[in-house]
């Protein structure tokens, strides 16, 4: 099955906080309204990119990278803040494409490196690992190549 990687418009919110569970509706001392209240602004900003992963048109997972300044990273460094999958998708070929299509927004966004809590599953650790993550103390993480480095040798 192929999935497609898109940004999220306001309309995927709520499938996305309903796919989403938990995960974002217990955090802290809010609900899941006041959760896909924020996503809805995240859509919006310059620094956040909110994705979802489809499959026939039906939303199949979803991530939030968020970017912030660091000093001590040498620029800005972005945020997987979440990374959820749906019981029905395959979860090897959503998370690599969404972890993808993050890692790709986050380069050009200039960052220097991406950042995301450690999984306590090993299947999932093992999907992250395969995207080039490695363990940097309590998260897990990615150095990346400046945007537009790629392609260009030093002469």
């Amino acid at each position: 099955m192929e999935y497609t990687v898109r940004a999220a418009r306001i309309t995927d919110i709520d499938k996305l906080v309903a796919l989403s569970g938990e995960l974002i509706g217990a955090r802290g001392t809010g609900t899941a309204l006041d959760a896909a209240d924020l996503l809805r602004q995240l859509v919006y900003l310059p620094h956040a990119s909110v994705l979802v992963a489809e499959s026939r048109r039906d939303i199949v997972g979803g991530a939030i990278l968020a970017i912030r300044p660091s000093v001590r990273a040498g620029g800005y460094v972005g945020t997987i803040d979440l990374l959820v999958v749906g019981p029905t998708a395959d979860a090897d070929a959503v998370t690599e494409s969404l972890l993808e299509e993050a890692i790709r927004s986050a380069g050009n966004k200039g960052c220097a490196s991406v950042e995301a809590p450690r999984p306590d599953d090993p299947a999932e650790w093992a999907r992250w690992e395969h995207q080039g993550f490695s363990e940097v103390g309590p998260l897990m993480g990615r150095t990346l190549a400046p945007a537009g480095a790629g392609g260009r040798r030093a002469r």
